[in-house]
């Protein structure tokens, strides 16, 4: 509520010697608790009427600093309101921070959003979040400072400077200049915009520049591999044995639906045998932290098997001997072009394969591939079910069988009605009952 007991004044600080200029000090008084700062100006002792609490005269001079010092009341008086509307307390120190430029608003953009990082970091060690997480903020807090710099020639900005025409700025830039796709230039946008909700949240800005800010992610068709080339794959004999490894691990991913960070932090430790008796692979994914359970599949244990003695497992620890995902996808695209393959072969492919190809399409239920994936929710699974030719062909077929079979007439059902009455009234006599 608005305080009963306030004054701003102004007025010359007796230092320990005299001196013909001083400097001027305002201070502001809410509820008897006094806050005091100098200003940065100085006026001659002679020149200051303390009644007045203004420079005497009517010079350049004395009507600059007056108008300066008029300036700083009414920025007091219009802070106080504010904070009056929102319901907030008042004081003199808040007000004193607010006219120096010390409070929440002089917080800028990339300084909030390396803070941000830096707990979320924090976090990360902790286990909260994933570190691949932390380096997506990190790079999107990049491309923003790299475009401070583009299109502004500026290091920082303030938040009360962020417009909507300064966010459209932003996702232009990042789709031409840095030849980003849509979909990950909207990531990027997201993780920005995260940082301005905070400075909401804190109150730096009233306003959300975001909130006509219209989005649209392009739904990609991402194909998983079909039977025929998994197949074409599996049985390659690749003259190089760093091939060999990776189409392994590759393969294992297809038959597992484990991510690259998921494959690489297994241990031996998470095989176990599972409710049905088998051995199953009990983790959790590092992205989200929900646990996964799956069966292991003939082709997946016979491949951890045949890394059992590997000498990079056993000096990691390791179920299997992966090397780094940018490796891995390098070396994948050797696999493609010597397989034949037509289609950019990744570690994450391997994912969808098996949610689509290797289940899915071999009637798996998909809340089933869910939990397997460890997906929060069905939407999250459909998104890799995309269906086979082979798949919508067999279910046809099975459709044409059943139009095909010939149609009984009104004559033939009223006979076999018939035959199953005579049929009841027949066991109904052998037991005994009347008819």
């Amino acid at each position: 509520m608005l305080a009963g007991n306030f004054s701003v004044s102004f007025f010359l600080k007796t230092p320990r010697k005299y001196q013909a200029e001083r400097y001027i000090y305002l201070r502001i008084i809410v509820d008897g608790k006094p806050a005091e700062i100098s200003i940065s100006r100085k006026c001659p002792v002679s020149r200051w009427n303390q009644n007045r609490q203004r420079m005497s005269g009517d010079d350049e001079t004395a009507q600059t600093l007056n108008h300066f010092l008029e300036l700083i009341v009414n920025r007091v008086h219009q802070f106080r309101n504010e904070l009056f509307f929102k319901k907030q307390a008042i004081t003199s120190k808040k007000l004193i921070d607010h006219v120096t430029g010390r409070d929440n608003s002089s917080v800028k953009v990339v300084q909030e959003f390396q803070k941000h990082n830096e707990e979320m970091l924090a976090l990360v060690k902790r286990g909260e979040y994933a570190f691949g997480t932390y380096e997506r903020f990190e790079i999107s807090k990049k491309h923003l400072q790299e475009f401070l710099r583009y299109r502004y020639q500026i290091d920082e900005i303030d938040f009360r400077d962020i417009t909507l025409e300064f966010i459209k700025n932003y996702e232009f830039y990042l789709k031409t200049v840095k030849n980003i796709s849509n979909n990950t230039a909207l990531k990027y946008i997201t993780n920005f915009k995260k940082v301005v909700l905070i400075g909401i949240d804190l109150e730096i800005i009233t306003h959300n520049p975001f909130k006509r800010f219209k989005t649209k992610k392009i739904r990609l068709f991402k194909k998983p591999l079909s039977r025929e080339e998994l197949h074409k794959i599996e049985h390659h004999n690749f003259d190089l044995p760093r091939l060999s490894l990776v189409r392994d691990i590759f393969v294992f991913q297809c038959y597992t639906g484990l991510s690259y960070a998921d494959t690489f932090n297994l241990k031996w430790s998470n095989v176990s045998i599972g409710i049905d008796g088998t051995l199953w692979l009990i983790s959790e994914r590092q992205k989200t932290g929900r646990p996964i359970h799956i069966p292991l599949l003939p082709k997946a244990h016979e491949i951890i098997e045949r890394y059992r003695n590997h000498p990079m497992c056993h000096k990691k620890g390791s179920l299997l001997p992966i090397s780094s995902n940018q490796k891995m996808n390098a070396y994948l695209k050797e696999i493609a072009d010597i397989c034949g393959i037509n289609c950019a072969l990744t570690t994450h492919k391997a994912r969808r394969t098996f949610a689509s190809t290797v289940t899915l399409a071999n009637d798996v239920p998909i809340h089933i591939v869910k939990e397997m994936l460890g997906h929060h929710s069905i939407q999250q699974t459909e998104e890799y079910a995309v269906t086979e030719q082979q798949a919508v062909g067999r279910e046809m077929q099975r459709l044409r069988q059943r139009l095909a079979a010939p149609v009984m007439d009104e004559n033939a059902v009223k006979l076999a009605k018939l035959e199953a009455e005579l049929m009841e009234l027949r066991q109904q006599m052998a037991y005994g009952a009347k008819p």
